[in-house]
């Protein structure tokens, strides 16, 4: 599997350094970079995280009265007839299903807006790039990744591209 992988990265690089030979000039971002340190990345990461801490104290509310039904289930089950623990212990179960549901919506919650947020922000980081490397004479600027055998320190334009999308931001 591996010999495949360097096999085409091999055909990949032979056109790219004819190009480069050329006088060709190719760059690179680091998405994942620009995603977290720009403005806009920030921004959304803190709305995220106000939104996680309002589930947070709900959670923590609908844990609390979880306890207090438990409780009052563990020290008054002696005494309760069996009609009325078993009404408390539906009670109980049916509030425990609605902490789970409770608890599996707010997640998905989340991941829908980390989602909605990364979707729109990596595409206006690509449009930034796309133009950056126009006006800056680049034949390609390519995504930054761990498949990269070798890249210049010089073709990394992520800084460059994290100015310009910061800027872009604030018209």
């Amino acid at each position: 599997m591996k010999r495949l992988i360097l096999a085409l990265l091999l055909l990949v690089a032979l056109p790219l350094s004819v190009l480069a030979a050329d006088g060709s000039k190719f760059g690179s971002v680091d998405i994942q970079k620009v995603l977290l340190m720009s403005d806009a990345g920030k921004e959304a990461k803190d709305q995220l995280g106000q939104k996680a801490a309002k589930y947070e104290a709900e959670k923590g509310t609908r844990e609390t009265e979880l306890k207090k039904l438990k409780g009052e289930l563990e020290s008054q089950g002696v005494m309760l007839n069996e009609s009325a623990r078993g009404s408390k212990e539906r009670d109980y179960q049916q509030r425990l299903k609605e902490y789970q549901r409770f608890l599996k919506d707010a997640q998905d919650d989340l991941q829908a807006k980390n989602d909605e947020f990364t979707s729109k922000i990596v595409d206006e980081i690509v449009k930034v790039a796309q133009d950056y490397g126009k006006k800056n004479g680049y034949t390609a600027i390519f995504v930054k990744s761990e498949t990269m055998i070798y890249l210049d320190p010089a073709a990394d334009v992520t800084e460059a591209v994290l100015k310009q999308f910061n800027e872009t931001r604030k018209k």
